[in-house]
């Protein structure tokens, strides 16, 4: 299976480092195309979407699409940096301004000058310093820690966080009006749950990766693909990238459910906050009751509905019936 490009018109496709971004579902599709729309201008743009969504990726993205491609992209995670040492992170200071400072250092606001700066995690971001922030964006002028010169920079700002924004200024962690600063033009990245075709897409490409390195040709059975892609994701593409290179160190030549299955015994199929949408699957089941238990559920999932389960399953209405068919000559040749 070939790996879906997406074509841009000024600046080349999305390079390997964006792979999370490729996808052909409504919902990827939607995010390409605001970051189509948005990247040429100079808007300040909020990305949402939980862990391992791609946010970094499309702050990348957006830069690359814009008219500061040539200047620097530089990235910050506001959450890892020490609340004692964000400031000098965001603005710099100069030697001697306090204990360790043995040198003069350029901050994220100088390095990212006439390109784009990634406020990452914004939300973790002490509140003090998210006034000195919004100060800086309305006056695109700061300080650097210890300095008396005023310093002016030119840099475009994306701001990405894996909480509500409306949520973190409802409990105290986000300014209600840097929020709007930020917040020019957001755009929420979808949970790779949500992203339906893609996962067969990514996985592909993951193993693709791995057998190219390798000099193998491996590839997954029907039934991994369908516990992929009932599998509910909370790690995003992160977690099925590490899933496909786990699969791929445990597996032969045809990879199975089983390297799949998380430590502990829990099956990577549907998982669901309601029971009744989980399929539950013991280890060492042969590989065609797995198959059939995961038809059937599917099929009680969408009651009956064969076309519905069918494009859930990712296979044909045709491949549904034969296999339906196939159960059903089973059971009449076990009864007789």
């Amino acid at each position: 299976m070939n790996v879906a490009t997406i074509e841009f018109p000024i600046l080349p496709a999305p390079s390997q480092a964006d792979v999370s971004l490729l996808g052909t579902s409504a919902a990827m599709q939607e995010v390409l195309r605001l970051i189509e729309r948005v990247g040429p201008t100079d808007a300040s743009v909020l990305l949402t979407g939980e862990s391992g969504s791609g946010k970094e990726l499309a702050a990348q993205l957006i830069h690359r699409r814009s008219a500061r491609h040539q200047g620097p992209f530089v990235a910050i995670n506001c959450g890892a940096v020490p609340a004692g040492l964000i400031e000098a992170e965001l603005f710099g200071h100069e030697k001697g301004s306090f204990t360790g400072a043995i040198r003069a250092h350029a901050g994220v606001f100088e390095r990212a000058h006439g390109g784009t700066l990634l406020l990452d995690e914004v939300t973790e971001m002490p509140l003090d310093m998210q006034t000195r922030l919004l100060r800086v964006l309305e006056t695109r002028k700061f300080y650097r820690v210890g300095a008396s010169v005023e310093l002016v920079t030119d840099v475009r700002v994306i701001a990405a966080t894996n909480r509500c924004p409306l949520k973190a200024v409802e409990s105290a962690q986000l300014r209600e009006d840097l929020l709007y600063r930020l917040a020019v033009f957001p755009i929420a990245m979808p949970p790779l749950r949500a992203r339906g075709s893609d996962v067969d897409l990514l996985a592909e490409h993951f193993l693709s990766e791995l057998n190219a390195r390798a000099g193998t040709q491996k590839r997954l059975s029907a039934v991994a693909r369908m516990m992929l892609k009932q599998h509910s994701w909370p790690g995003n593409v992160r977690e099925l990238k590490n899933c496909i290179e786990r699969a791929f160190i445990l597996g032969d030549e045809v990879l199975e459910p089983a390297p799949l299955i998380q430590s502990g015994g829990t099956p990577r199929g549907a998982q669901s906050a309601d029971s009744r949408e989980r399929l539950d699957i013991r280890v060492g089941s042969r590989i065609e009751d797995m198959e059939r238990s995961l038809i059937e559920a599917t099929l009680d999932h969408f009651q009956g509905n064969k076309r519905r389960a069918a494009d859930a399953l990712g296979c044909s209405l045709k491949t549904l019936y034969n296999k339906l068919n196939g159960y059903s000559q089973n059971q009449e040749f076990a009864s007789n």
